[in-house]
């Protein structure tokens, strides 16, 4: 006899409906659905700006679920026992969730599944957040990549399986379980005034995603391999937002691509890359989860880098003087994103000319990104100082006077963020002030500071260190 007790789907970061297997098949089952979604101790580890963006697109997920004479369950609490709590009260025979795969959120899945399992409810997690899963790419040897471009040779002719269509309509229980007000969570709370700022900037839900690719498949992509690096531009995706939180999936943005590649795209191959490159930052963190927290090669243990400190609260604050540099850390906090060209060049100012430890980069951006994602957010910053897979050699120090030189020739993206710069007085750049804590005591009135530290300068110091560290010659630096 087929089980019709009700199915629970745990979203997580799923919140669609297209393209969601555990869905889809909780809707094949026959049951009657009853979709959850539990802010757990995990979920509430979240930095300001994702924290407050989750929220939005929880109720947005809540929004398009009731349009369909559905619902989200809202609980709150470590997961396993909200999970038990749902089924008590509903009689549910299954629960199905996406896999996760940095090392909290395994974790935290293990746990359930053998809670849940040791219950007699049926438990299923299926692939959604990903393309390829962590552990589905091999070296000739039998091991994981350590490089990109092999790992991209390898996935890349694999394509994508067809993304799933969304249900119709999913039958409601006999009777809903009690839910948690999702305002009584204030999930916006740590983002204070800021979260108004940056309110104008975000695209939040599946409907938002769809229509932002669609946009960047028409226009951008063709100049994308050229213009990408241009924050002056409006030449990328901006999805990175989206698949963060899964309101579009990266099997429907990789169909995407591949069509507009057919069609003759001609950047359209280097988009799908940028795409794998979001795969093989997951890969890594399946297979070595110390990239989070420490550094991926262990030699790098010993080097001399700073804590925090009063140099690395300029940098955070946008003072640092340069302004290619203050552009993007203030682009952050307006935005909640910000350009990944100057990701890598603000993180090479703090880990090479700042000598500051990455972990020191990559905790402010956890606090301050929207699209933040805990395996690109550790390979990024890895990358940028030297210490990661893959890396760009530690001696490739970006010099943020010529950055700006090729990739704002004009000034417009500095303008748009440093107050001032070229007698800028641009709404994004006043803002800055808006956003950021009262705390910080500062004023559009304030006059810009001069350079920290002289560029030549803190390039030599970095290659110092660098060469005490590894003995080895000094190399040209970019």
């Amino acid at each position: 006899m087929t089980d019709r007790r009700p199915n629970i789907v745990w979203f997580r970061r799923d919140l669609r409906l297209a393209d969601h297997p555990a869905l889809t098949a909780a809707v094949a089952s026959g049951g009657s659905v009853i979709p959850v979604f539990v802010l757990d101790p995990e979920t509430e580890a979240l930095g300001a700006a994702a924290r407050w963006r989750l929220g939005l697109s929880v109720a947005d997920l809540r929004a398009r679920l009731r349009a369909m004479d559905s619902d989200l369950i809202l609980r709150r609490g470590p997961a396993l026992g909200a999970l038990r709590e749902i089924v008590a009260e509903t009689g549910a025979g299954a629960v199905a969730w996406s896999r996760l795969y940095a090392p909290a959120w395994i974790a935290r899945d293990r746990a359930v599944k053998a809670g849940l399992t040791a219950d007699g409810v049926a438990v299923a997690s299926h692939p959604s957040h990903l393309i390829h899963e962590p552990w589905s790419a091999e070296t000739r040897a039998g091991g994981y990549f350590k490089v990109f471009t092999p790992f991209w040779r390898t996935v890349g002719p694999r394509g994508a399986p067809e993304p799933l269509r969304a249900p119709s309509r999913l039958a409601a229980p006999a009777a809903w379980p009690a839910s948690d007000r999702l305002e009584d969570w204030r999930l916006g709370a740590a983002m204070n005034r800021g979260a108004a700022v940056t309110a104008r900037f975000v695209r939040v839900g599946e409907a938002a995603a769809l229509d932002r690719l669609a946009e960047f498949v028409a226009g951008p992509i063709a100049g994308y391999a050229a213009d990408r690096n241009r924050p002056d531009m409006d030449a990328t995706s901006r999805l990175s937002e989206n698949l963060t939180y899964g309101e579009i999936s990266p099997r429907t943005v990789w169909h995407a691509g591949a069509r507009a590649m057919a069609e003759g795209a001609a950047g359209a191959e280097t988009f799908l890359k940028e795409l794998v490159w979001r795969e093989f930052a997951w890969h890594l963190i399946w297979h070595t989860p110390h990239i989070e927290t420490a550094n991926w090669r262990p030699e790098w243990d010993e080097f001399p880098w700073k804590g925090d400190g009063p140099e690395a609260e300029r940098w955070r604050r946008g003072l640092t003087g340069e302004p290619m540099v203050d552009a993007g850390m203030r682009e952050m906090l307006v935005t909640g994103t910000m350009h990944n060209r100057v990701r890598m060049l603000t993180a090479s100012y703090l880990t090479k000319h700042l000598m500051t430890h990455w972990k020191v980069g990559l905790d402010w951006f956890a606090d301050c990104l929207i699209d933040w994602d805990p395996a690109s957010n550790a390979m990024g910053w890895q990358w940028a100082a030297g210490s990661g897979p893959d890396a760009a050699p530690y001696f490739r120090i970006f010099n943020p006077a010529t950055q700006a030189e090729k990739f704002d020739p004009e000034g417009r993206y500095r303008r748009r963020f440093v107050l001032g710069f070229d007698g800028s007085s641009a709404r994004d750049a006043q803002d800055y002030f808006n956003a950021m804590p009262k705390s910080w005591g500062l004023a559009p009135s304030d006059p810009y500071p001069g350079p920290m530290v002289e560029l030549q300068k803190g390039r030599d110091t970095a290659m110092t260190a660098y060469d005490k560290h590894t003995a080895r010659p000094r190399a040209e630096a970019d």
